[in-house]
């Protein structure tokens, strides 16, 4: 029995990995489990604008409609929106097929139940288990008119447009604010400009004309150093770059200059604490830099730190009643707002944030200097459990001593070993990174 989801729903290459067989077995599993809780007999289907699109669609389809359920397919939309209406119409549950910040060849498929929030790993474990039960799968196909339907909807865009709309603060405008906008060729790319142009912003849209191959290519949150030239040539205020699926946000500066995920967390904390907006400190997770936590300690913001994913910090936010969160790759939750992250939610915060601070991105969204953090992958012969290895603990104490935070994790797909280093001298931090790749390397390979 092989693995099917991995740390953000089920994502591989189309065609090979995510065929179409695959996908329909899939939306079978995923029928048949939501069908034990159904209210509706409802399920959400949203896409980005890859053209593995088509075909995974059409197998979900084919595959929730064969075990009962009714479909609604709503096209090209951000991943946050997938959340926001499967909830506001009811649906027992919501699909968005991407790969996110992937290139075209890879397609995914991201859950979501009746309240709009992401699987927890026990029902992403019970409906792997019905995926690899032939035998329930086949008897679970309906006939006659048990057969579910499906209808294709594509006025719901405004629904999520007004939704984001309202998160921006009515005492506020974007009247005069000059922006460019990279809409990565992907899910944002009618969304995005509608909701900034109607909030009476000056912008500036890129990369807005999708063809099923260009996603992610070059632009978006993955690539801003394009954006930054362009927002100097347009003497913009800022530039937003959002990702395939539009759940990721990173800004650059008036100066070009691409703002760090770390900075830009700590910096909307503080906005928030100071608007009297946020509950309970702050979530971001252990990738993140230590000086962020210093910054917000200094603030008297407490840090909680989680697993590496959205859906992580999002859970550490739920059991702590926290209302902000988010990674430094840009996944950023205001979860007053938004069920996930939301490329376009956050960004319109930090628009907030600039018009109420009165200064340039470059100042408000660089409150503070990182650590310097260095980060290795060793490929390793096995993984041996980490509290195995004879003299590890010992030696990341005697880096602790010197003022040294560290994270070591093998990764979840690849036989690699990630280490990470940070402290606030660097040359403290480059030595002893030498010294645990050494030690490694004569532990594992």
């Amino acid at each position: 029995m092989g693995k099917l989801f991995g740390t953000d729903g089920v994502r591989g290459q189309a065609g090979t990995f995510l065929d179409a067989i695959t996908a329909l077995k899939l939306a079978q599993a995923v029928g048949i489990y939501f069908k034990k809780h159904s209210r509706t007999k409802k399920i959400l289907l949203g896409k980005d604008t890859r053209k593995s699109g088509y075909m995974i669609e059409n197998a979900l389809v084919s595959g929730l409609t064969s075990v009962g359920y009714d479909v609604i397919q709503i096209g090209p939309m951000p991943t946050p929106a997938i959340a926001y209406l499967t909830e506001t119409m009811r649906c027992d549950a919501g699909i968005m097929l991407s790969a996110s910040h992937n290139s075209f060849e890879d397609n995914g498929v991201k859950f979501f139940d009746c309240h709009g929030d992401k699987l927890s790993v026990t029902i992403e474990q019970e409906i792997e288990d019905i995926f690899f039960n032939d035998e329930l799968l086949k008897n679970s196909q309906c006939t006659h008119g048990d057969i579910g339907r499906a209808k294709r909807i594509n006025d719901v865009i405004g629904r999520y447009i007004v939704s984001i709309k309202s998160s921006f603060p009515t005492t506020l405008s974007l009247s005069g604010m000059r922006i460019v906008l990279d809409c990565a060729n992907g899910a944002g790319y009618k969304v995005g400009p509608t909701i900034l142009e109607e909030l009476d912003a000056d912008v500036f849209t890129v990369n807005d004309e999708p063809n099923g191959y260009n996603i992610n290519e070059g632009c978006g949150a993955l690539h801003p150093n394009e954006l930054g030239k362009l927002v100097v040539q347009y003497r913009a205020d800022v530039g937003i770059a959002l990702d395939g699926d539009a759940d990721r946000l990173v800004i650059v500066d008036e100066n070009g200059q691409v703002i760090d995920g770390d900075k830009l967390i700590g910096a909307l904390a503080v906005y928030l604490k100071n608007t009297q907006k946020l509950k309970n400190g702050c979530v971001a997770t252990v990738m993140s830099n230590k000086a962020l936590e210093d910054y917000l300690n200094k603030n008297e913001i407490e840090l909680h730190r989680s697993n590496v994913g959205d859906k992580y910090v999002l859970e550490v936010m739920k059991k702590n009643d926290i209302n902000f969160g988010g990674e430094q790759s840009g996944h950023i939750i205001f979860s007053d707002v938004a069920k996930t992250g939301d490329g376009l939610a956050s960004a319109l915060q930090v628009l907030a944030l600039l018009i109420t601070t009165k200064q340039k991105a470059s100042v408000a969204l660089n409150p503070f200097e990182l650590y310097p953090q260095v980060l290795k992958n060793i490929i390793v012969e096995e993984k041996k459990p980490l509290d195995q290895i004879v003299g590890l603990e010992e030696l990341l104490q005697s880096f602790r001593e010197k003022g040294l935070r560290d994270l070591i994790r093998y990764s979840g797909t690849e036989n690699k070993i990630r280490l990470l280093l940070e402290g606030k001298d660097s040359k403290v931090v480059n030595s002893c990174m030498e010294e645990l790749q050494t030690f490694i390397k004569s532990k594992l390979c």
